[in-house]
């Protein structure tokens, strides 16, 4: 093959693959906002949270097992968050409808986010293939009361995750209010 082609190639399949790989927003980084639908469709953007801490936890699929499991968990630990000063919210590519579903049948209160159009979930470097369909991957997002991400998550266990999470809060409110 010629030089140039050779060059070209690289060119190309470099961009795709850049594209492909964003990058995860590094902690200490400001989270970047957003606004979704909520299951009961009303808007919800990151800004209205500015203040509390936020548990931003990205999942595959309602009603999946897993999924399930995981937002069981967030939900039965809500007075904890309460306590820390903490809303948990839930972003996948379902539907409205879907999530309204899903609360509905497994007695959720806290928010979940409808990115159908996979904005979000790519701004994060939250997404996966899954039989060629692109769905959310399972990550979680620490974000201060000033917006910083504080704490990162990738490929969690569903099973113990909401229990990390309030350990990790522990640990960052901990080392917040320490002096300086």
């Amino acid at each position: 093959m010629r030089l140039w082609m050779v060059l070209l190639l690289t060119v190309v399949l470099g961009a795709g693959l850049h594209s492909a790989f964003a990058a995860m927003p590094a902690v200490g980084s400001a989270a970047p906002d957003f606004t979704l639908p909520s299951q009961d469709g009303t808007p919800v953007s990151l800004k209205d949270f500015r203040g509390k801490w936020v548990v931003l936890y990205f999942y595959p699929k309602d009603g999946t097992p897993g999924c399930t499991i995981e937002a069981h968990n967030f939900q039965h630990d809500q007075p904890q968050y309460a306590q820390r000063n903490a809303v948990v919210v839930g972003v996948s590519v379902d539907t409205t409808d879907s999530h309204k579903e899903f609360c509905s049948k497994e007695g959720l209160n806290f928010k979940l986010l409808a990115d159908t159009e996979h904005k979000v979930v790519k701004q994060y470097d939250s997404t996966m293939n899954y039989k060629g369909v692109e769905i959310a991957a399972r990550n979680t997002f620490i974000i201060d009361p000033q917006g910083t991400i504080q704490h990162a998550y990738t490929g969690v266990d569903p099973n113990k995750h909401s229990q990390e999470v309030l350990a990790a809060l522990d640990e960052l409110q901990k080392g917040a209010s320490a002096p300086k």
